[in-house]
């Protein structure tokens, strides 16, 4: 038979297996509504993913100065056209050159003084084009057949005006030399030389042309000590 106090028990303890029943569905709703913290998180690491955007921004300023060296380009042009300029030497109203110039002997207008005559050195240009010549030739005595230089070269007259020529193909410029006697000295002084004529060099060359002279007019002193030409410079005529 059931007491009194068994009776009340009973409902005491559906009680309690009733809250214990409903802590542990609470339990279970609070973990379910924390779980959205971990994709939070996981959204809040995707938001960063944009910080790869200045990194690809950093990535494309070196590229700016990589592109430099395309506008260094014209530079290079300009060397080819510098290259242009100096393979223009061949253009008309270049410097002449050696290969393109003749040399003769003419009158240069009777005597120059006591003991002295003027000889006019003829250069002609022989070539193809219009060239241009100025200043001074480089004129000296040359004998024994293999062109050896008798005695000094010729002194420059700077006295004389030295205009820049141009000289058409088949066109002429001289200089005029005047040759001091070689009897003008003793023999022992002169150490006196026949000769096969002149070397000449043009103004502003490195290479010189034979003009061709004999004649007693012509005789040269070797000796060093002695200066027995003089030439103006180069002049139309």
């Amino acid at each position: 038979m059931t007491t009194p106090r068994a009776r009340l028990l009973t409902p005491t303890i559906a009680i309690v297996t009733l809250a214990v029943l409903l802590t542990g569905c609470a339990a279970t709703g609070n973990g379910a509504s924390s779980a959205p913290t971990p994709e939070a998180a996981s959204t809040g690491a995707t938001t960063s993913a944009p910080t790869a955007t200045p990194t690809s921004g950093q990535g494309t300023t070196p590229s700016t100065p990589g592109t430099a060296p395309a506008s260094a380009a014209p530079s290079g042009s300009t060397t080819a056209s510098g290259g242009s300029t100096a393979g223009a030497g061949d253009a008309d109203g270049a410097r002449c050159t050696v290969a393109e110039l003749s040399g003769s002997i003419a009158d240069g207008g009777g005597g120059g003084g006591a003991g002295a005559e003027r000889v006019a050195i003829v250069l002609r240009d022989s070539g193809t084009r219009s060239c241009t010549l100025q200043g001074w030739p480089g004129v000296s005595f040359v004998g024994g057949g293999d062109g050896a230089q008798i005695g000094n070269p010729a002194t420059l007259d700077r006295s004389a005006p030295h205009p820049t020529l141009t000289l058409r193909p088949g066109h002429e410029v001289q200089a005029i030399v005047t040759v001091e006697q070689s009897g003008d000295w003793d023999a022992a002084t002169c150490e006196p030389r026949t000769t096969d004529g002149f070397r000449v060099i043009p103004p502003g060359s490195r290479q010189s042309l034979f003009v061709a002279a004999s004649g007693s007019l012509f005789e040269a002193c070797a000796s060093t000590s002695i200066h027995q030409l003089t030439t103006t410079a180069l002049a139309s005529f």
